[in-house]
């Protein structure tokens, strides 16, 4: 996803810049030179295709709940709780309680694409250069340099509010408070809300890490004309 996005920077800057002027000409050009509006237009295809395809999917109805890539659960060493409610015939009671916590992340991920906008915005050619030559996540690690403190700022009280409504928060700190004061275990954070900000950020760097690889690894992964010329240089 977000190498669609820094070939359009790239492309966009030709005009100052002699060796970003080099690379265009390098492109295969199929059926005709790429204009300006056709760059654009990249753009936005870029943005609906990678925002559109990847987070705003974890912002529906158990979009991280039924993601098995992404689906929040107890801390490990508190998953022993989880188990034992299976054990005793209280399967739906431990779902009922994850559920609150993948909720909240979908709420809080709604806040993300405006961020993301912005911070693709920012990209200069240096950072471009840099990407393009990078890991097949070098995008994702980018990103989550430039909006993971943002993010978190707007997560955290969407989830705090989330867990509110239900108690849930309270709940928590107090089985934890209780949990960590048992000799010989190790220490598990009684802040539901932190907890679970932080696993949402997780879960929206590893959906993205999954788009740019498919991108750069992937030519079905283009799905457009215009998509297949400008990325086939980097090829």
């Amino acid at each position: 996803m977000i190498r669609k996005f820094l070939a359009f920077f790239l492309i966009m800057n030709l005009t100052a810049c002699a060796e970003l002027q080099q690379v265009v000409n390098q492109l295969p050009q199929g059926g005709g030179v790429l204009s300006n509006a056709d760059i654009a237009s990249g753009l936005r295809e870029a943005l609906d295709f990678g925002i559109d395809k990847q987070v705003s999917k974890l912002t529906l109805k158990d979009g991280f709940y039924k993601n098995e890539l992404v689906k929040i659960l107890l801390p490990a060493e508190l998953q022993k709780v989880d188990k034992a409610l299976r054990d005793i015939g209280l399967g739906s009671l431990a779902d009922d309680g994850l559920k609150v916590l993948n909720r909240a992340a979908e709420d809080a991920v709604k806040e993300a694409t405006p961020i993301f906008v912005n911070a693709v915005k920012d990209i200069t050619f240096a950072d471009a250069k840099n990407i393009l030559l990078g890991s097949d996540d070098a995008a994702t690690q980018y990103l989550t340099g430039k909006t993971q403190t943002a993010l978190y700022a707007k997560f955290n009280p969407v989830i705090k509010n989330s867990f509110g409504k239900v108690g849930a928060d309270q709940i928590w700190e107090n089985l934890i408070n209780k949990y960590n004061a048992i000799p010989f275990t190790n220490n598990v954070n009684p802040d539901l809300t932190d907890y679970v900000t932080t696993e949402a950020l997780i879960g929206v760097y590893k959906m993205i890490a999954v788009e740019e690889g498919q991108i750069r690894n992937k030519i079905d992964s283009r799905t457009t004309t215009l998509l297949k010329k400008v990325f086939a240089l980097q090829d």
